[in-house]
């Protein structure tokens, strides 16, 4: 394995490691809130985004 193929397969892990550590920190935050104010924010995000609801 030469030096531009090994830098060219950490170029392609590093976007798999991004989403890993994004999903952990999203779980984490998300964790310590409480439901109904989960609720709220993604009853908030469906009016936003023109998504029907009730």
């Amino acid at each position: 394995m030469t030096t531009v193929t090994q830098a060219q397969s950490r170029i392609r892990i590093l976007p798999a490691f991004f989403a890993l550590a994004l999903g952990f920190g999203v779980i984490a935050l998300t964790g310590h809130v409480q439901a109904a104010a989960l609720h709220d924010a993604a009853h908030d995000v469906r009016h936003a985004t023109g998504f029907p609801c009730h």
